[in-house]
């Protein structure tokens, strides 16, 4: 039998969902800000801010489990903040972090299964790699993974991919769980 997802997740949408229009707004507000800083973090602070930046993906993922419309309404907001804050992580939030972030939070409450939610967001992840590296060039891993199509490197992406899903899954149900202890307390 395959592992379940916690009930984390729908506790946490029931919740947010039954906040006020205006309280909405202005956590998703507080979250893209949060996004977007956290995101530029990697060209503000080269070094530990590559390490910082990819963790972009959990207010994302916090803001699409209210609801996918919230979600794209934060990730576009997010990626306008990174047009004015740090232009440099255009080309990555869209496609890697942001994406994800997006996955994560609908697949977390329309999918049941682990595996099932590291599936397709490891391919949602990996379809948001192959077309900054593939289709614009732009070398998404720097020179260690070339932008002509090849086979093999694209098996790895998605290896890569299915890996860091997987990781960021584990992580956003543990963040979740204590958000979810921290909303029972109030």
């Amino acid at each position: 039998m395959l592992p379940s997802l916690p009930s984390n997740p729908k506790y946490i949408h029931q919740r947010l969902n039954r906040w006020p229009q205006t309280k909405k707004f202005l956590f998703i507000a507080l979250l893209a800000a949060l996004a977007a800083l956290l995101q530029s973090a990697g060209g503000l602070l080269p070094g530990i801010g590559f390490a910082v930046s990819p963790f972009a993906t959990v207010p994302i993922m916090l803001v699409s489990l209210i609801s996918v419309r919230y979600g794209v309404f934060t990730y576009v907001v997010t990626i306008l903040l990174l047009f004015v804050i740090e232009s440099s992580e255009l080309l990555i939030f869209p496609f890697t972090t942001g994406l994800l972030g997006l996955g994560l939070g609908w697949s977390f409450y329309k999918l049941n299964r682990r595996p099932e939610v590291v599936l397709v967001n490891g391919l949602l992840l990996c379809i948001g790699i192959c077309i900054p590296l593939y289709l614009l060039g732009f070398p998404v891993f720097g020179p260690t993974v070339s932008s002509s199509f090849n086979l093999v490197s694209l098996l790895l992406i998605f290896t890569f991919s299915l890996l860091y899903s997987w990781i960021f899954m584990e992580l956003s149900l543990l963040i979740l769980r204590k958000l979810k202890a921290i909303i029972r307390s109030h």
